[in-house]
């Protein structure tokens, strides 16, 4: 059984400089309120370490594999709490262009695995908050960047 948490945002700046601020993982502490710090590589089959405190939740480090990388477009990685099949995350970041020259962010992760519902009926909301929180300090730093015209 799959469940889905998905948040978007559009964002006025071009996909290329959001995803550049979203594979920064170095400056995630700089900005990012959710995942607060991330090291690692952007590249498919590398491992991340990631530091994330969700609203109301307990910090948490796990080290995802990053699984799909598509300079402009896709941000993605997969999760797991334990052995396959517990408790998987497919987190995904999906960069739109927009008409207006802008950026349409789909945020999202698809949740498997046996303990699935169960753990999601305890961290759902807050992850959407934390996804929201992200999306927005995300828009900001990316916008800013386009206003000091980098």
């Amino acid at each position: 059984m799959a469940r889905d948490l998905q948040t978007r945002i559009d964002i006025d700046a071009a996909p290329e400089v959001v995803y550049a601020v979203l594979t920064d993982l170095d400056a995630y502490a700089d900005w990012n309120p959710f995942i607060t710090s991330s090291a690692g590589r952007v590249a498919v089959g590398e491992r991340l370490v990631n530091r994330m405190e969700p609203p109301g939740g307990r910090a948490m480090t796990f080290k995802p594999k990053v699984t799909e990388v598509a300079t402009g477009q896709v941000f993605e990685w997969l999760g797991r709490l334990g052995l396959p099949g517990l408790f998987d995350g497919r987190h995904r970041f999906e960069l739109e262009p927009l008409p207006s020259g802008g950026t349409r962010l789909l945020h999202g992760e698809t949740f498997t695995g046996v303990l699935a519902p169960l753990l999601l009926r305890s961290i759902g909301d807050s992850t959407v908050e934390g996804f929201e929180a992200m999306n927005a300090a995300l828009k900001a730093r990316a916008e800013a960047q386009v206003g000091a015209g980098k």
